[in-house]
């Protein structure tokens, strides 16, 4: 419970976005708690208590509003210095839900004890992970049973309840009503058979234009398209007894509800939370626009409107598929680089069958990469990839396979890249973008970038990387805003 309430009734009364997943409030007049951006009629303030998350509010009693729909809040941010490991872990549990995974070895992919990890996250979010993680099942299941079509027994199993019984009693248990109770009326029809479409939310403004050009612009023929303000893409994945499941996603924007549209294929439904926690990477779904557009005040400075509110940092989806392209993309074009990757998917890419045009192969895994031997320059090079990027694909596919590498969430920025620089074929431009798209990482600083430079001419790279340090710990967002300048 947040001790001082003072100021946050008065942003719950003007429904500002800004705050929107930031705080939840749990009205005792009808034990319901609400999003900050809530319609219904305003209760008393006397009546209102104010929650960090919305596990707090449920192990508090609240039982989560039918209107505003907690579960459709936008996620937290992970770079708050102090908090960092538990808004990660946070994260990490949210993408996990359904996969089983204990929260020893949950701290262990964050590189601490599982008690140190217990502590950590009880003082950032007032409730245990464990309480956490049931939240964002039960919130999972309730998004699935108000916008799918799917049985209750679906609904279960890709919410990661693993019986329905059990779904059945937690759900009771926390909200006093049944599954099947809660469905008022019929989904919607999704645009493609055989799929489901939920919504994400974001904290606007969101620069989705930007976003989608860049996504555009290096696309992977067969992989991934960008067509009518729609993203799509082919994934795979695997369950958790490891078993490899293959679909498709397509994602567009709702701006007047602050959200993306998710339409994911149900062969996909087993990862459920997986696809989701990835798509929040990839489009940056955790970023306050507010907190980020202040602390680059001073952009303006070197011209007027050169940041711009609401911009975001384009993640990655698949996080070697974007390694690989950031090799190939080495000294040439955008354009070459989309090239040469694509022929790279064609080639290695196993086909897959959509019923989506322009979606018809899955990126190489880095298995299989390594299968094709220390000699793979000799099949790259039939592809026009130079040797050395041959190489250093290979490398890099070694390395992640053997753990070696960390690419994601979980990575330790700057431990990860110093690890990358021992690559041979990966400096500190590479190192850098990687950081910044694959592992969320929002202070990467790319000053020997063609368009970094030329937005800053005539600044020489060393006076551009001085000047940034007035961006710190947002430089990557600094990045975006002088790539889109130009």
């Amino acid at each position: 419970m947040i001790k001082s309430s003072r100021g946050l009734y008065t942003a719950f009364a003007a429904r500002d976005a800004r705050f929107d997943g930031r705080f939840f409030v749990g009205v005792s007049s009808t034990g319901i708690y609400c999003r900050p951006v809530c319609w219904a009629k305003m209760p008393k303030e006397e009546n209102c208590t104010f929650f960090t998350t919305a596990a707090e509010a449920e192990q508090a009693g609240y039982r989560p509003c039918l209107l505003c729909r907690p579960e459709l809040a936008p996620g937290q941010s992970p770079v708050d210095a102090s908090a960092a490991l538990a808004h990660k872990a946070a994260h990490l549990l949210e993408e996990n839900c359904g996969s089983g995974q204990s929260l020893e070895d949950l701290a262990a992919q964050l590189g601490c004890t599982g008690r140190h990890l217990r502590r950590v996250f009880a003082e950032e979010f007032h409730v245990s992970p464990v309480q956490y993680l049931q939240t964002c099942r039960l919130l999972l299941a309730k998004n699935l049973l108000t916008d799918t079509a799917l049985s209750v027994t679906e609904v279960a199993m890709a919410a990661g309840f693993g019986s329905l019984s059990r779904f059945n009693t937690r759900f009771k248990e926390q909200y006093q009503l049944s599954p099947t109770a809660l469905r008022k009326a019929p989904a919607k029809a999704t645009p493609h058979p055989g799929s489901i479409t939920l919504a994400l939310g974001y904290r606007p403004p969101y620069q989705w234009d930007k976003m989608l050009d860049f996504l555009a612009g290096r696309a992977i023929a067969g992989v991934e398209r960008v067509q009518d303000g729609t993203y799509g893409r082919t994934v795979w994945l695997k369950d958790r007894l490891g078993r490899p499941l293959t679909g498709w996603i397509e994602v567009t924007h709702l701006p007047k509800k602050s959200a993306l549209q998710v339409t994911v294929s149900e062969t996909l439904l087993p990862v459920l939370p997986q696809v989701l926690a990835r798509i929040r990477r990839l489009f940056d779904l955790y970023c306050d626009p507010d907190t980020v557009y202040r602390a680059l005040q001073s952009m303006d400075e070197i011209r007027p409107g050169l940041r711009v509110l609401g911009t975001r940092v384009p993640g990655c989806f698949d996080a070697f598929e974007m390694a690989v392209r950031t090799v190939l993309g080495q000294q040439i074009t955008v354009r070459a680089a989309s090239t040469l990757t694509a022929r790279l998917a064609t080639a290695y890419g196993k086909p897959i069958e959509t019923g989506i045009d322009g979606l018809s192969r899955l990126f190489p895994t880095p298995a299989d990469i390594a299968a094709l031997g220390p000699n793979i320059e000799t099949q790259l090079g039939q592809l026009g990839v130079i040797a050395a990027r041959s190489r250093t694909i290979y490398a890099l596919a070694l390395a992640l396979m053997r753990g070696e590498i960390v690419l994601g969430p979980c990575a330790q920025p700057q431990e990860e890249m110093q690890k990358l620089l021992q690559i041979r074929g990966i400096g500190s431009w590479s190192a850098q973008y990687m950081a910044m798209r694959a592992m969320q990482w929002p202070d990467a600083f790319l000053e020997t970038d063609a368009g970094v430079k030329k937005a800053l001419a005539p600044r020489s790279p060393g006076d551009a990387l001085a000047l940034a340090e007035k961006w710190r710990p947002w430089r990557s967002y600094a990045t975006v805003s002088l790539w889109n300048a130009l």
